[in-house]
């Protein structure tokens, strides 16, 4: 048993490595403007921004975690989350990277079945709703 108990506090490459880059954004930021020193100021905006997009990649390489509890085989920082290719249902950073995950496999609606003519009608006419037609290209 660890320190913290039997809990998944979502420890993580992308977390730690954002986390990191972030606080010395941070420091610089807050050290150029009691300076006066505007590249600085710069600098750690720029620190900001490398963080962000550091942790949003190892997110989407399987370094990061998606939301709520993982099992408790994957709870060290250095296990690769293997369902980050696909996407993780209702994440913004994988939604940005254009991954769906669970979640758009469960809003895609089926395909309805195709109507069977019944026994009276003529060949080639169907009775019953028809499916609209998709025109890729126009």
């Amino acid at each position: 048993m660890s320190v913290h108990g039997d809990v998944d506090l979502g420890h993580t490459v992308a977390g730690w490595t954002g986390t990191t880059l972030a606080g010395v954004g941070c420091a610089a930021t807050g050290a150029g403007l009691c300076l006066g020193l505007a590249r600085g100021v710069w600098l750690g905006a720029l620190l900001l921004v490398a963080a962000v997009l550091a942790t949003w990649i190892l997110h989407l390489t399987g370094w990061g975690k998606p939301s709520g509890p993982r099992p408790a085989d994957q709870w060290d920082w250095r296990v690769r989350d293997a369902g980050a290719r696909h996407g993780h249902p209702g994440c913004v950073g994988c939604r940005l990277a254009g991954r769906r995950g669970a979640a758009r496999e469960a809003a895609r609606p089926h395909p309805s079945p195709v109507p069977v003519p019944l026994s009276g009608s003529p060949a080639g006419v169907e009775d019953g709703p028809r499916a609209p037609r998709v025109h890729a290209g126009r």
